[in-house]
């Protein structure tokens, strides 16, 4: 087998800026929405008894390329010193199955969740929006801010449990410390928290305010109370994998919302379905992540490694 490059952490993010990736998310979801790229189910592998986190399996294809992404979530990694997420993405010929790269998972999330993020708010917020909150400041908290913050959006107000780790976002973006209350205060929410408790509730929702529910990634998991999340005009990245593991699903499961409510926002970007109704909507976008956004992720990399944008390191499996 002929020699394969493979892409650390730093090699994805020095390779892929927030502007391109923003650009190339929004060009697979478009993709997706008109049938040109596939991507079949997600599939949940829980660790449990051994573990308490999961593995996932995420397929997808499209532009002559295949990716398989192998990611685990383990909320509690922190507390040992290690990161919730981790995992490798296999990359290969959609033509001959040939293996074209191995990337680093962890990047690859973080780059894609906060390029939605940014595209989310571009479609879905006030047009007159500027204003950020940022709920969870860890790394894909990092990631959505600074793709906000590429796409325009800002100042910002930075909070989380740890305010070390609010401080270092403020800081480097030249945003402010602040509370809870005074992120959900801002026109264009993302909160980006592990879901295990909400933190957005009925009394938080303002007309005019779009939020971005970036946590709930799994079944269990709820940024937004259920009755909050009823109350706003909803949009997913993909209907099936949100209403069974993602922000809706709590709002699904007590009957509080149907998927005739909710909008993908492909459809949104396609100009199939209608977006922001009026300034006064208090418009929610679930994002579970999907493949089809490593995938686009997946193309840049290769097109910089091709003009030798991005440094790799060859292996021979």
């Amino acid at each position: 087998m002929p020699e394969i490059p493979v892409f650390d952490g730093e090699a994805v993010l020095a390779a892929v800026s927030p502007e391109e990736a923003i650009e190339r998310v929004r060009e697979g979801f478009v993709r997706f929405a008109h049938g040109e790229w596939r991507m079949p189910p997600k599939i949940y592998l829980p660790a449990a008894p051994e573990g308490d986190g999961d593995f996932r399996a995420m397929p997808a294809a499209g532009g002559g390329l295949a990716v398989l992404k192998w990611v685990t979530s383990f909320p509690g990694n922190p507390a040992r010193g290690l990161p919730t997420v981790t995992g490798v993405i296999c990359v290969s010929s959609l033509t001959d199955g040939e293996p074209l790269a191995l990337c680093d998972a962890r990047a690859v999330t973080a780059l894609r969740t906060g390029a939605v993020a940014a595209i989310a708010a571009q479609e879905l917020a006030r047009e007159d929006a500027r204003s950020v909150g940022i709920v969870g400041c860890g790394l894909h908290g990092t990631w959505a801010a600074r793709c906000l913050a590429a796409a325009e959006y800002g100042d910002g107000v930075c909070f989380d449990p740890d305010p070390d780790a609010a401080g270092a976002l403020a800081g480097e973006l030249g945003w402010e410390v602040g509370s809870r209350a005074d992120a959900l205060g801002q026109d264009v929410v993302t909160c980006v928290t592990p879901g295990h408790e909400p933190v957005v509730g009925t009394g938080d929702l303002r007309p005019g305010m779009h939020l971005s529910m970036l946590g709930a990634d799994g079944v269990g998991k709820a940024e937004a109370e259920a009755e909050a999340v009823a109350r706003c005009a909803l949009f997913c990245d993909e209907w099936e994998q949100a209403s069974h593991g993602g922000e809706l699903t709590g709002a699904v499961k007590a009957g509080l919302v149907s998927g005739a409510e909710v909008t993908e926002l492909g459809d949104v970007l396609v100009g199939r379905r209608p977006g922001r109704s009026g300034p006064e909507d208090t418009t929610l976008f679930d994002s579970t992540g999907l493949a089809i956004q490593d995938l686009a992720i997946c193309h840049v990399l290769l097109e910089a490694h091709r003009r030798g944008d991005a440094l790799a390191r060859p292996v021979r499996l």
